[in-house]
């Protein structure tokens, strides 16, 4: 049987680099997205064993002695799914201030112990989180990307793959996660996103909170799939229920807290006091959101608002997953002034460095296209570093002083 293909992971390095000098690494991100298989593939290379408490015998030994089962632990394990037994990091901890060596221990998590203060707090100092996302178009594709080095340097290469036309949509459609790319057709592909976001919700879901409406929660996704790339409006996420608006927040942060959706907080300055301080929200894969709205190729390519919301929301996770291993610290916000000026997404280098980033599906660009980026060099000032509209086109094109057009492949063509 001819065995599925690995996808390279870009953010290997970065794991490799934390193992040597850091006793715990957790690997962390939404279920699927590939965790186990890096973290299996760097265990054998570095002789691991590998323990999973998906495997219910596992899971019950952990959770009724987490002292022993890690003091019977070999000297360099995988926990695979490590948030299913929280208890056992209070004796993980024990364990490494025992004997404290770089590389004992590899975790992986589906769940965000950041928002779970209990677990982040037990091994502060002792263990690195590195976030792993779905597959990125450039791991994708096998190509080490560019974009964010040559936008950051202002060395944006002449041209790129050409356009995408009506293929834009299906790769939007496709998503990132490793198992939708080896299935066929779309009606393969959304069926196992809908079986995904079932498991998660009486799995993961249930696990984390004692939720009394478990229903709604496929609902709520849904429409927030439909709201991707647009500002958090809680109001308008709680009208089709029957329940609070604080009550829908502690769900989105749910949804937030096993990486579903995404929250990108707005830039602001405390010298600009007309700024718009709302978040944006956006599905964690747009493979996903596209199969909780039910859509297929020729009903994205018809509605184009829809098309640029998820396109908006797909170079925002690309984005993100090629930040997660770059050699700077980048931060992302959006910027919106009560004027109507807008930028779908700023890029931060080192906190003084700034790039905007428009997003359109267009093949076309014009001068007003640019009006937001322009606004938002005006207010930044000095810090304002580049200006780029992604288009679906084939050419870098500029538009003034460091303003440019650039083609989408940029994000992933070397």
């Amino acid at each position: 049987m001819k065995k599925p293909p690995i996808f390279p992971r870009y953010i290997r390095p970065r794991l490799l680099e934390a193992l040597a000098d850091t006793p715990a690494v957790l690997i962390h991100g939404p279920r699927q997205c590939g965790k186990t298989t890096l973290a299996q593939l760097i265990g054998e290379e570095l002789g691991y064993r590998y323990f999973t408490f998906d495997d219910a015998a596992v899971l019950a030994a952990a959770r009724e002695d987490p002292v022993g089962f890690v003091a019977r632990l070999p000297e360099r394990s995988v926990l695979d799914e490590v948030q299913r037994a929280p208890a056992l990091f209070a004796s993980l901890k024990r364990a490494i201030d025992q004997e404290r060596k770089a590389g004992r221990f590899i975790l992986t998590g589906s769940a965000n112990v950041l928002l779970v203060p209990q677990l982040s707090d037990s091994l502060a100092g002792r263990m690195e989180i590195v976030r792993l996302y779905p597959l990125a178009q450039c791991e994708l594709a096998g190509k080490e990307p560019t974009f964010l080095d040559e936008l950051l340097a202002g060395t944006l290469k002449l041209s790129h793959d050409g356009r995408l036309g009506a293929a834009l949509a299906e790769r939007l459609l496709k998503g990132g996660y490793p198992e939708p790319q080896r299935r066929p057709t779309w009606r393969r592909r959304r069926d196992w996103y809908r079986e995904y976001v079932e498991t998660i919700v009486q799995r993961d879901i249930r696990e984390l909170a004692r939720i009394s409406r478990l229903q709604a929660i496929p609902r709520l996704l849904k429409l927030a799939a439909g709201q991707s790339a647009r500002l958090l409006n809680v109001s308008d996420l709680a009208s089709p229920f029957q329940l609070s608006r604080p009550t829908i927040r502690d769900y989105l942060g749910l949804l937030e807290q096993i990486f579903l959706i995404d929250f990108l907080p707005p830039w602001h300055s405390n010298r600009i006091k007309r700024l718009v301080k709302t978040p944006k929200l956006h599905l964690g894969d747009t493979g996903l959101a596209g199969a909780l709205l039910g859509l297929d190729v020729a009903q994205l390519n018809e509605d184009r608002g829809l098309l640029g919301q998820l396109l908006e929301t797909f170079v925002y996770g690309e984005l993100k997953r090629q930040a997660s291993w770059h050699k700077t610290d980048l931060g992302f916000y959006h910027f919106r002034d009560k004027d109507g000026y807008e930028v779908d997404l700023v890029i931060q280098q080192d906190g003084r460095r700034f790039a905007g980033i428009e997003v359109k599906a267009a093949s076309t660009v014009t001068e007003r296209d640019f009006r937001g980026l322009r606004r938002f060099r005006d207010v930044v000032g000095k810090g304002f570093h580049a200006g780029v509209v992604l288009y679906d086109g084939e050419h870098v094109l500029p538009f003034g002083e460091g303003m440019h057009a650039v083609p989408l492949s940029a994000l992933w063509s070397s």
